[in-house]
């Protein structure tokens, strides 16, 4: 349990046991509990959409509320994470190294803002337009979009010597992760089907994307690429849902 404890720890603000002492193989192995993480997010997420489309409130409140949850739930750890990459792909001027140093700085810049204040507003435009329809596969976009997580550290080089995402990098425990992944993917397809296979489909698009991306631009993978790349799949996600649903 205490590796699911350090993926509930990295991944929400939500209260949890404290330990003493932790290491980096327990650091690494707590990736295998990034999707079942995920689900119970997207739970609490189900369970208020669920409470908000049986009140009288406007589906633009209920999805503002929503997103309130959704961000308090993580912190906004992984938005801190968008905000960093955004002004260093900017800041950077392509400069590797410069760019680095940026996603460093704990100011954001105008990119940086700018890059939160359109993704919030397009999320919360998806959120009330799916507040309408069925809402069952938001317990599964939470999950993608941490899933995706160690799939990342494994196919790309870690930028930073120190820190949390050296040990993760390190010590990813490769079939425990793929077992995971699997369990998933089988709940997913028991509850949503087909809707499944494309929502994965495009959590693994995006994600090869950004991969391109991260490695073109900064050569390799650091916890803020994590964090936005979180949030990117959550909201392309959230738009394919919406596609579907049409």
């Amino acid at each position: 349990m205490k590796s699911f404890w350090l993926a509930w720890q990295f991944l929400t603000r939500l209260p949890a046991p404290v330990y003493q002492q932790v290491s980096e193989k327990e650091i690494g192995h707590s990736q295998i509990y990034y999707p079942l993480v995920g689900l119970i997010i997207g739970g609490l997420m189900y369970g208020l959409a669920l409470l908000l489309q049986h009140t009288a409130l406007s589906q633009v409140v209920s999805a503002a509320l929503l997103l309130l949850m959704w961000v308090a739930v993580s912190g906004a750890l992984h938005l801190d994470g968008l905000a960093d990459i955004a002004d260093a792909w900017v800041g950077g001027q392509g400069d590797r190294e410069r760019a680095l140093n940026i996603m460093k700085d704990p100011v954001s810049g105008p990119m940086g803002v700018t890059a939160l204040v359109l993704l919030l507003l397009l999320k919360v435009a998806l959120l009330q337009q799916l507040l309408g329809t069925d809402i069952m596969a938001l317990i599964l976009i939470p999950a993608l979009a941490r899933a995706q997580v160690p799939l990342l550290f494994m196919s790309m080089p870690y930028l930073r010597t120190v820190g949390l995402g050296k040990a993760l990098a390190e010590h990813l425990p490769r079939w425990s992760v793929m077992l995971s992944w699997l369990l998933l993917m089988l709940l997913a397809c028991y509850l949503l089907g087909l809707t499944a296979l494309w929502l994965l489909l495009s959590m693994l698009a995006v994600m090869l994307i950004l991969r391109y991306l991260y490695i073109s631009r900064f050569g390799g993978l650091t916890g803020d690429m994590v964090g936005a790349a979180i949030e990117v799949v959550e909201t392309i996600l959230l738009l394919t849902l919406l596609l579907l649903n049409v």
